[in-house]
């Protein structure tokens, strides 16, 4: 195998992972109608899931009551841009997921390009706000909130994994 067939497999596993990450994340918040306290709706799920984003940061990042009037505007714009780019990168992922066996490697090439593009403009965002950022708090404060998103992520992917697991899933 020469390096660009490897390097290749390896984004390829990326694409994959992040298919696998982001159905997961849709299995977490997918509720089958008449769910418990009628709570069904996809988009009671999200608000949940948000709020519970925001008590996480706001308690890692112990924001002062005048840091948290300046931040949350900010960071809600800096949320919402790269809401907008993930969802649009799933979309695109979405469309691939079920042809993706019969796709050509041309085909694959572009999902990979789009993909990679997905990333690039989530950066640029990151690079967008970040000075917002700094103005706003100190700069460990601006560093724990991107260690705090991480955080989060890995804690919800956590409570996935335990849900799929008694539920009777193999918690993959």
């Amino acid at each position: 195998m020469n390096y660009n067939t490897i390097k290749m497999k390896k984004l390829l596993a990326h694409i994959l992972l992040s298919l696998l990450l982001i159905f997961s994340f849709q299995s977490l918040v997918a509720q089958p109608p008449g769910g418990p306290g009628g709570r069904g709706d996809r988009g009671e799920k999200m608000k949940d899931i948000e709020s519970m984003k925001i008590a996480f940061i706001t308690k890692r990042l112990s924001l002062s009551p005048e840091e948290a009037k300046t931040f949350w505007p900010v960071y809600d714009g800096f949320s919402s841009e790269i809401r907008s780019i993930r969802e649009a990168r799933f979309s695109k992922l979405k469309e691939a997921k079920g042809e993706f066996d019969n796709m050509s490697d041309k085909d694959v090439d572009k999902l990979i390009e789009d993909d990679i593009a997905f990333r690039q403009q989530e950066v640029d965002v990151l690079k967008k706000y970040n000075p917002r950022f700094k103005q706003i708090l100190p700069i460990k404060k601006v560093a724990k909130l991107y260690k705090s998103e991480e955080d989060f992520k890995r804690e919800l992917l956590d409570k996935i994994r335990d849900r799929k697991m008694q539920k009777g899933g193999d918690g993959r």
